[in-house]
């Protein structure tokens, strides 16, 4: 597969392949094509294509693509073949939110350890996962070899503890911070930030 210099763009629209995929599987179907997956999608069936021949040919013109196939191919692509340990920090109602979500091991991840700074909080057992101090952070991210982690602490804290992240050897962040974070070459950031989706749709609600 042809993975060098791929646009984070494309990337980004594999996991919505991924689990239109996923879908079609459970619905019984076990082949599709790029005009099944654009209508699913909204997605262009030409892009589909484009985006898919980044990493190689996986289905034949007339007969489309093997739906299992396909999926473990993605799955390969985006490293979810395995499942990933993720470490929560900051255990507000969002984060114990994210805690209890069921929805992240079939799907290649793992809610393993949570951090926060409330003394009320810590010891906490939470899902089976016990609340640790946030300065048993880093030493515990270390030996656990944590390589994802979820922020879901206060804008006023965002950066310091993306800093001790990033120390700690974590090379993708979730923020749900409402802040942007600054981290090292090498840390991947993604922003989740619902107002700035909220905000983002009210501008067409009154538009004709």
């Amino acid at each position: 597969m042809r993975m060098e210099k791929v646009p984070d763009i494309v990337i980004g629209r594999l996991p919505l392949y991924l689990r239109a995929l996923t879908q079609m599987s459970a619905e019984g179907s076990s082949v599709t094509s790029s005009h099944d997956l654009a209508r699913r999608l909204g997605i262009s069936s030409a892009q589909i294509r484009k985006d898919l021949s980044q990493f190689g040919e996986f289905g034949k013109q007339g007969t489309g693509y093997n739906i299992s196939f396909l999926r473990e191919q993605l799955e390969k692509i985006l490293g979810v073949d395995k499942t990933w340990d993720v470490a929560v920090i900051g255990i507000g109602d969002l984060g114990r939110a994210i805690a209890h979500y069921a929805g992240f091991l079939h799907r290649g991840f793992q809610v393993c350890c949570l951090y926060d700074s409330d003394p009320e909080k810590i010891g906490e057992i939470i899902k089976g996962i016990k609340v640790q101090s946030m300065d048993l952070m880093v030493q515990g991210i270390r030996q656990m070899n944590i390589k994802v982690a979820m922020l879901a602490v206060p804008l006023s804290a965002a950066q310091q503890v993306a800093d001790d992240l990033a120390k700690a050897g974590v090379r993708a962040i979730l923020n749900y911070a409402p802040t942007s974070i600054k981290v090292p070459e090498g840390v991947h950031v993604q922003q989740i930030d619902p107002v700035l989706h909220l905000q983002h749709m009210t501008y067409y609600i009154d538009k004709p």
